[in-house]
């Protein structure tokens, strides 16, 4: 049976990877109905809003969409994209996988997932100027949220992911020792799920600044971090860069309601046109997706797929330190599903 998917093609390099990326997911045999809706300057330039209705009201009927990178608009009061898919659809949880696809480089046999509170903390935007010394702007205030119902939510999610993955340890990231109510009543929470898994899944905790110091000295010995907003927007890109950077870094964003899965990388439009952007991010993320639907199957035959195509057959992008278009690419990784 066919199932309906938002497609949201995206801005810069987002119709090209996109392109790429269907191909692949065609090539699985599966079939799905393609809503294709709007987003971004895209959606600027045709609606004059950069998140239109319809296409929240098609991830609404869908509950489900792959999403391409999307720019917001810079001025004219437009609040971010990303930010508003967040908050519409409660994606709680932002998934990050990341894992060595090509050895022998300066880090090698990486494979974490992150899981980031993606809707609390700091980035809720509570902020304001107090004046200081006569100074209207003397002085800046921003206001972290955390709660205990959403700390418990996407706690429970990365020991259940660990648990259902065969993964066997989660790794709690916090700043309890400076940020005694925040950042405490996270890890007082995560403490408490941890029992409930205790013979199952190892919980370790660590500070954030030793946490960023091991992933760069000893990262081998990470498997699934949990952590805060703020926090895991910053690991995530970190641990991305230990296995060859964005272009190979796909995300996940799971909420009560939906799931979009994304390209983690910007749009690009610097190279938007040239044929050159890497497609794997966006790939990788639709093997998410397959998952997520219950097709693991398939899941892994793109992601061995992908593997096969830059390690065996060696067809890789520029950034690679290859000479493949994104459509020879793409093509390339069709083959190998097939």
């Amino acid at each position: 049976m066919a199932r309906d998917i938002t497609l949201i093609p995206g801005d810069g390099i987002g119709p090209e990877i996109t392109d790429a990326t269907l191909k692949v997911l065609a090539a699985t045999g599966l079939v799905f109905n393609w809503d294709r809706q709007l987003g971004g300057m895209a959606a600027v330039a045709a609606t004059g809003d950069p998140l239109p209705e319809a296409t929240l009201a098609s991830i609404r009927r869908t509950r489900l969409a792959l999403k391409g990178p999307l720019t917001t608009p810079v001025g004219g009061g437009f609040r971010s994209i990303n930010v508003a898919l967040r908050k519409e659809f409660e994606l709680y949880a932002n998934v990050r996988p990341a894992k060595t696809i090509v050895h022998g480089q300066r880090y090698d046999n990486i494979d974490i997932v992150l899981v980031r509170e993606n809707l609390e903390g700091l980035y809720i935007g509570q902020e304001r100027w107090v004046e200081r010394d006569g100074d209207p702007h003397g002085q800046a205030e921003s206001v972290a949220v955390v709660t205990r119902s959403g700390s418990e939510r996407v706690i429970r999610y990365a020991f259940e992911y660990a648990a259902q993955h065969g993964r066997k340890k989660v790794s709690i990231v916090h700043k309890a020792n400076i940020l005694k109510n925040t950042s405490g009543l996270f890890l007082e929470v995560g403490r408490e799920i941890a029992k409930e898994y205790a013979g199952r899944v190892e919980m370790n905790e660590l500070i954030i600044d030793n946490c960023a110091m091991q992933l760069v000295m000893r990262p081998e010995q990470f498997d699934v971090i949990v952590t805060t907003n703020l926090f895991g927007d910053i690991l995530s890109d970190e641990i991305s860069g230990l296995v060859g950077g964005l272009g190979l870094a796909p995300g996940g964003n799971i909420g009560t309601s939906a799931a979009i899965f994304e390209a983690v990388h910007g749009s690009a439009p610097d190279i938007a046109g040239q044929g050159i952007a890497n497609p794997s991010a966006l790939i990788l993320a639709a093997a998410m997706m397959l998952d997520h639907l219950g097709e693991t199957a398939a899941g892994d035959r793109v992601r061995r797929a992908i593997v096969a195509t830059i390690v065996a057959d060696e067809v890789r992008t520029r950034d690679l330190g290859g000479t493949a278009s994104t459509g020879e690419f793409g093509d390339a990784v069709a083959r190998r599903v097939v």
